[in-house]
């Protein structure tokens, strides 16, 4: 790449992403030392405008941080009364009793929230303490020192034609250099994957697991609204054969999240996640609640599930990967904000000392030790060996087996099964078309249910047309020459979004169609196309979804 005169900025710490993470960092930064020069990067178009989560929060990681956040006006205002598992049937379900769940996994003291606002509150903390913050500032490149550590990113790169060359109204960006960068882009960040791979950051971690998560936000009858339940289910529709299962948050205004997590490691490629999310609601424990209520928002994001034995090296020259980008959901417990908040607050106490010491551009092996053996390590271990069981037996032989794992652990502190592996990525567990049947999903219904793209509307998605795709082919025959015949061309179905289309009109030729406006960023994409030809990248600030309370 040519060099390029571009504006320069000098920090202590730059910090990718303003999720959980990357604002705990931030916040103790200036907590630890009032005069450190700390600046945060948000690609959406405001801070919480690309968070989405369930959410239940364990507010530990909260406590931590800021003791007294009752008192500075938190918005976690619907702590958990009601705590139920379902395992559903096509039109009947059966209760799992409380008492014979792992005492981690009690919901009591934690709350329900929007971590979209939660981001928002911490956002003004941190800007209370000198922190500056920039939405609407995508990260389109990482800037190394002549010794190969990381040095800084380019931010702000705006008007680019749609052949990537300098449009009329392009503006450069500029380079903004710090002592230490940390990446908390949340999950599959397009920054994190290139230390990652430049560092071999995975060399000696498990493949990485995922899922899809879809929420919506509903509206209901007061009458329904049960302010504080929180329920969980696993069964119908996905079955026992394929990982996953819904969730029902029962907030403050009578309103609900209703959610679907399903497991990207699963075999068929006529599969749609999207379209087992909305016959969900379908169920009539579920179809009850929500009649006579209103859908007001809909969005959907990748989910972390490798759990221990997948955290890759989360120290690097130069810097550090900070919650989902370093993969810290707790996979039964269904949370990950507190991990992501732990590690912010272990990646800022470590780089605090370096600086302190007069060193940068290290690696911030404090950083390592702290995640591995503190809270966020304690926190995972338990839990290391659900995934394996649910891949390998199903969700009812992984919440048996699983269940019996943690209950030995909380009482002997050992597991007699170690620690297992993943095995295959969830890209390769796609099997190929020819050893499936496609799946009728049922139309739907407008009431209940929707298609994908008036869905889509209610994210307040919204990408300026005239830029460069953000969904990148590494080779553009492959959707076509291969993942059509071997695989029916899953991407039609695992994108939550509508986004890629195989067009035939006329008796011509199939087209790949890559409809980049409609991207909500979940990065499922880049995960499971089973011939990982497909890379997300940010798009220019500002674009994406607007998620207004998720």
């Amino acid at each position: 790449m040519p060099n390029i005169d571009r504006e320069m900025a000098e920090f202590d710490v730059v910090i990718v992403g303003a999720g959980p993470a990357g604002l705990s960092a931030a916040i103790r930064l200036k907590q630890l030392d009032a005069e450190l020069e700390v600046v945060v990067l948000e690609k959406g178009s405001e801070v919480g405008a690309h968070i989405l989560s369930g959410a239940v929060l364990d507010p530990s990681g909260l406590n931590a941080l800021i003791p007294d956040w009752k008192k500075k006006g938190a918005p976690l205002n619907v702590p958990v009364k009601e705590d139920n598992l379902y395992i559903l049937g096509e039109a009947g379900r059966l209760r799992v009793p409380n008492v014979i769940m792992p005492p981690l996994m009690s919901n009591h003291g934690n709350y329900i929230v929007s971590m979209g606002n939660v981001c928002r509150w911490m956002a003004e903390q941190a800007e209370e303490l000198g922190v500056e913050i920039f939405p609407g500032m995508a990260c389109s490149e990482l800037v190394y020192r002549d010794d190969g550590s990381l040095k800084g990113v380019v931010a702000g790169e705006f008007g680019k034609d749609p052949d990537g060359s300098h449009g009329p109204s392009y503006e450069l960006g500029m380079e903004l250099h710090g002592k230490y960068v940390f990446l908390s882009e949340g999950v599959r960040g397009s920054l994190s994957k290139q230390v990652i791979s430049r560092y071999d950051l995975d060399a000696r971690s498990d493949v990485p697991k995922f899922g899809i998560g879809l929420k919506e936000i509903w509206e209901v009858d007061p009458e329904k609204h049960n302010e504080g339940e929180v329920t969980h289910s696993m069964g119908w529709p996905l079955g026992f054969g394929v990982g996953g299962g819904s969730f029902v948050y029962h907030l403050d205004n009578k309103q609900v999240y209703v959610g679907y997590i399903i497991d990207l490691n699963y075999k068929n490629p006529y599969l749609s996640p999207y379209m087992e999310f909305q016959r969900f609601k379908h169920h009539p424990m579920i179809a009850d609640l929500l009649k006579g209520g209103r859908r007001v928002a809909y969005g959907a994001r990748a989910v972390t599930k490798g759990g221990f034995q997948s955290i890759p090296e989360v120290a690097f020259p130069g810097g550090a990967l900070l919650g989902c980008s370093a993969g810290l959901v707790n996979l039964p417990r269904i949370k990950g904000n507190h991990n992501a908040m732990y590690s912010g607050i272990a990646a800022a106490e470590a780089a605090h000392a370096a600086i302190a010491e007069g060193r940068s551009g290290d690696t911030l092996s404090d950083y390592t030790r702290e995640l591995r053996d503190g809270p966020v390590g304690d926190d995972l271990k338990i839990v290391r060996n659900v995934a394996p069981f649910n891949a390998k037996y199903g969700p009812l032989g992984g919440l048996l087996l699983g269940g019996f794992d943690m209950w030995f652990q909380t009482i002997f502190k050992t597991t007699i099964f170690g620690t297992l592996s993943h095995g295959k990525t969830d890209a390769e567990a796609t099997e190929p078309a020819s050893k499936h049947k496609p799946i009728d999903y049922p139309k739907p219904d407008g009431k209940l249910s929707f298609d994908r793209l008036t869905n889509v509307s209610y994210s307040m998605t919204n990408h300026a047309e005239n830029q460069p795709a953000h969904l990148v082919l590494t080779d553009p025959s492959v959707p076509i020459d291969v993942n059509l015949p071997e695989y029916a061309e899953p991407a039609q179905r695992y994108c939550p979004a509508g986004v890629y289309e195989v067009v035939e009109e006329d008796g011509d030729d199939p087209r790949f169609v890559i409809n980049f406006q409609n991207c909500v960023h979940c990065k499922t994409c880049d995960i499971k196309d089973p011939s990982q030809n497909i890379t997300w990248v940010a798009p220019q600030g500002g674009d994406g979804p607007n998620y207004p309370n998720m």
